[in-house]
């Protein structure tokens, strides 16, 4: 083991509003290999974008307790609606590392050439007092358009991630912003990257699109002291949801690539 490195702490819980923070599970299962995950996605009350901030904290947690009860080692909130709204309650009850995702505004203002930035987020996370402080501090000199994306997790949640209706509603968000002059585009929810191909076909090749998840596992092995040793164990994971259980034992096997255990959320 490296000097300076500890065993991972385990397990570490990854929670959602919904699937979408599979997209972060997978960039922290490539950077913990040996880890064992544990995934809750709050199907049952997404998409959070449109729900009271009072509510979001109260779902935020409800599943940390759960969490707690399972001894994990860190959090990884990834839902930037959860993160915008809860991160504050969430730490102040929780002692172990928590690691939340934001907007990667940063990196997109030092990567435009255009000079606009176009985010695509849920209404929660748009209206947000963190979003606002992302582009106060990192945009100066950079126009940040904020686009609210409604429908858009509904599309994941149901696992429609291609055809005419998804495409035409992913368009009818992107297209406004090009208009404007964006050449960088800033994936602002983590149900997002499931319909990044959609994204980049409307976006065009000259147009960059930026995914926070692996800034996140980057940041949860800082905080965990932790890393992918020369451990040769495989790693686990287990998957929760308060949503329609028949419907998430077909769609998370499908987003993760493999298949995948799913149980009822108890809380």
């Amino acid at each position: 083991m490296p000097h300076g490195r500890r065993p991972i702490p385990v397990p570490i819980g990854v929670f959602d509003s919904g699937v979408g923070g599979l997209s972060v599970l997978r960039e922290v299962r490539r950077a913990l290999p040996a880890a064992e995950l544990l995934y809750v996605a709050d199907s049952g009350h997404a998409p959070y974008g449109e729900r009271e901030p009072a509510f979001i904290t109260e779902r935020v947690l409800a599943i940390a307790e759960f969490f707690r009860a399972h001894d994990v080692g860190a959090i990884v909130l990834a839902c930037n609606t959860a993160s915008a709204v809860a991160l504050p309650a969430l730490r102040a009850q929780f002692t172990r590392p928590v690691v939340a995702i934001e907007p990667a505004i940063k990196p997109a203002a030092q990567d435009t050439r255009s000079g606009v930035v176009g985010v695509l987020a849920t209404s929660r996370t748009v209206a947000s007092a963190g979003v606002a402080r992302l582009v106060q501090v990192h945009g100066v000199g950079v126009r940040v358009l904020l686009q609210a994306c409604p429908g858009l997790v509904e599309l994941v949640e149901s696992g429609e991630l291609s055809g005419a209706r998804a495409a035409a509603l992913v368009e009818s968000f992107v297209r406004p912003l090009l208009n404007d002059g964006a050449d960088t585009l800033v994936l602002g929810c983590t149900h997002y990257p499931f319909l990044r191909p959609l994204i980049e076909q409307v976006a065009g090749p000259g147009v960059q699109v930026i995914d926070p998840a692996p800034a996140v596992a980057r940041e949860l092995v800082r905080r965990l002291e932790a890393g992918a040793t020369s451990d040769a164990r495989e790693g686990s994971e287990s998957f929760w949801t308060s949503g329609d259980l028949a419907h998430a034992r077909t769609l998370i096997p499908a987003l993760w690539g493999r298949a995948a255990q799913v149980l009822a959320l108890p809380c």
